[in-house]
């Protein structure tokens, strides 16, 4: 399902613990780190596609989860040229995300990576909350930006911890 822009509907998920750090998942065989996200079906809710997205590749149920908060809006970014599909109709260049930020209820025995026929990640870690910003493939890092900082007070109502300058260099290279 591509919209009439060339954009494809997802939802990225970004699940924090009780000390407000981030589930951080490797993609399986690659030194590639993201949040969990997936496409959004046909008839489907964004809501109904983040828990099966959950689901699948963290192995969590809506009962092990709650919901913190949601992007306003939805978030784009342009896939660069080499990774567009110009064989595939209609075209797709690039992803138009609804986040949804979750605390677990569950412990972390509790995430099961391979509950799908084909995994997203073989290896998953707790990170600090602008840690992705250094991590996450380049085209994605400003959609990763404004999703944290649209959420960030959900976690922080006191105050979001502050990006070092160096982070912030680094986001806005590209």
């Amino acid at each position: 399902m591509i919209d009439s822009e060339g954009f494809r509907p997802n939802v990225g998920i970004i699940i924090c613990n009780h000390q407000n750090q981030l589930f951080w998942g490797r993609r399986v065989g690659q030194n590639a780190w993201q949040f969990p996200q997936g496409g959004i079906k046909e008839q489907e809710t964004p809501e109904e596609a983040m828990f099966r997205e959950l689901e699948e590749e963290v192995g969590l149920s809506r009962l092990q989860v709650e919901i913190l908060g949601t992007t306003d809006d939805w978030l784009r970014y342009r896939l660069p040229k080499r990774y567009i599909r110009h064989h595939c109709q209609p075209l797709c260049i690039g992803q138009k995300q609804r986040w949804f930020l979750l605390r677990v209820k569950c412990n972390e025995t509790d995430f099961c990576l391979d509950s799908s026929t084909k995994p997203e990640f073989d290896h998953w870690r707790w990170v600090k909350y602008w840690h992705p910003l250094r991590e996450v493939v380049y085209f994605k890092r400003k959609v990763y930006a404004r999703a944290l900082e649209e959420l960030a007070p959900l976690l922080f109502p006191d105050g979001t911890p502050v990006r070092s300058h160096v982070n912030y260099l680094r986001q806005h290279r590209r």
